[in-house]
């Protein structure tokens, strides 16, 4: 089983696996023909599922962890939730969701990208003091700056 992101449609992406997706991702398709080919493999019997939440908040609490939580949309938790309950290979060419499936333990294929190489676990550091801390915040709590998402290596 695979789990469609919008990247699979737009990329028209194709595998003799049975496949899965959201509802959400037909709002992200913006042009016709991703829009067709999601509506044509629905029609063919593409699964429509919808995660619970308990495998929702788990995917957030991974996202949290490895600092991807910010870059990720409220479609991109709930294709990580369905790969994740589905026991599925999630089809995607994003980096953060590539790098919160790997923090689960879902397996991930690629289209149009290499994927990623490792797992990073980001960190947010102050744009005045410097200061790093492991979660996102608004503001750093020393000197009030905006933080910037920073990679640790």
């Amino acid at each position: 089983m695979e789990v469609l992101d919008a990247s699979a449609f737009i990329n028209d992406y194709t595998t003799d696996d049975d496949v899965a997706t959201i509802p959400l991702v037909r709002e992200e398709l913006d042009d016709d023909a991703s829009g067709y080919r999601f509506d044509a493999l629905e029609g063919g019997g593409m699964r429509m599922h919808v995660p619970d939440q308990g495998s929702v908040e788990q995917v957030e609490r991974a996202a949290k962890t490895t600092g991807d939580l910010t870059e990720l949309s409220r479609t991109d938790i709930r294709l990580l939730a369905a790969a994740f309950e589905l026991d599925a290979t999630l089809v995607t060419d994003d980096y953060a969701m590539q790098n919160v499936a790997d923090e689960l333990d879902v397996r991930t294929q690629v289209i149009a990208t290499e994927g990623i190489s490792e797992r990073r676990n980001w960190i947010y550091q102050c744009q005045g003091c410097g200061r790093e801390f492991d979660e996102h915040r608004e503001r750093c709590s020393i000197c009030g700056s905006d933080l910037e998402r920073k990679n640790p290596n």
